[in-house]
């Protein structure tokens, strides 16, 4: 838990949370407060498996997932490849068209070439930077006098950006128990974005779980996230956020391999919906723990 990204403290709450979860179910488990120092202190204290709450970079990019892989220790959430796939949101976007699978309209600025890269994409634009979570900066950009200091923002953390066509639809998350979907969440901020603040204030968003959709669009949804696991190589229990347009399409955002636990994260409230109160979940997540790459193939 902890870590080194901009989402450090829901990470530290995160990780709080599945601690004692585990330790009220008899299990040995200890705090790593992930640093610099990451490497030295598995190589200690070796444990049997590494239940990862670490969110954003180094923690759901493929590096601690790479670490643990050296150092044969089983992990929890997706693998080297999975974790790096999804969390950059360009490649998810490239892969998502291969596949066919439903996802706004975009386009990609780099940071090199930003001066001379114009928006193709009419107002109202989502801009976001390719590699963070959390919404940490991102921005609706529904006035021209908005898109500059959007850019710059986005730019400040990370040298691809993102810049999606804005869907007005319901904003829903789709938990995933392995391949199968668990019950849908219907997010609705009481601003107009869901951003840092509406995930992680209490009262700032309202949740409906079930979330009142049509048979078909159900359907529709649970599809997409069956389909966005398979393509962004999903393991255990990540999460596939969706928007659905008035039409029924459900356009995917992307998957967050490693979803928060958070006393207001939605994974949880998918779960209890589902029959898993807080405790299974996290021993079933746990339980989900492993290598990409068996014994034999290591050196």
């Amino acid at each position: 838990m902890g870590g080194l990204s901009f989402e450090r403290e829901v990470s530290l709450t995160t990780g709080t949370e599945i601690l004692e979860s585990l330790t009220r179910q008899g299990c040995q488990a200890v705090k790593v407060d992930v640093d610099r120092n990451v490497a030295s202190q598995l190589a200690e204290t070796r444990p049997d498996l590494a239940f990862i709450a670490l969110h954003g970079t180094f923690g759901e990019d493929g590096a601690i997932q790479g670490l643990l892989e050296c150092l044969r220790i089983p992990y929890t959430g997706s693998g080297v490849l999975g974790s790096a796939l999804a969390f950059n949101k360009v490649a998810t976007k490239r892969l998502f068209d291969q596949a066919g699978i439903p996802t706004p309209r975009y386009e990609v600025h780099y940071r090199e070439s930003r001066k001379s890269s114009a928006r193709s994409l009419g107002l109202p634009v989502v801009v976001k930077p390719s590699d963070q979570g959390s919404s940490i900066g991102v921005s609706i950009v529904r006035k021209e006098s908005e898109w500059e200091p959007a850019m710059n923002l986005a730019f400040e953390l990370s040298e691809e950006v993102l810049v999606e066509e804005f869907i007005d639809g319901k904003l829903l998350a789709i938990g995933m128990r392995e391949r199968e979907p668990l019950p849908v969440v219907h997010i609705k901020p009481k601003s107009d974005f869901y951003d840092y603040e509406s995930k992680y204030t209490e009262g700032k968003t309202e949740y409906e779980c079930p979330a009142s959709l049509s048979k078909e669009e159900e359907a529709a949804c649970h599809r997409a996230a069956r389909d966005t696991f398979r393509v962004l190589r999903g393991r255990g229990f990540p999460r596939v956020d969706v928007i659905l347009s008035p039409q029924g399409v459900p356009y995917v955002l992307e998957m967050n391999t490693i979803p928060g636990m958070t006393p207001l994260s939605l994974l949880p409230m998918a779960a209890k919906e589902g029959g898993l109160d807080f405790d299974a979940l996290v021993l079933e997540i746990a339980m989900t723990a492993q290598l990409d790459y068996p014994e034999e193939t290591a050196a």
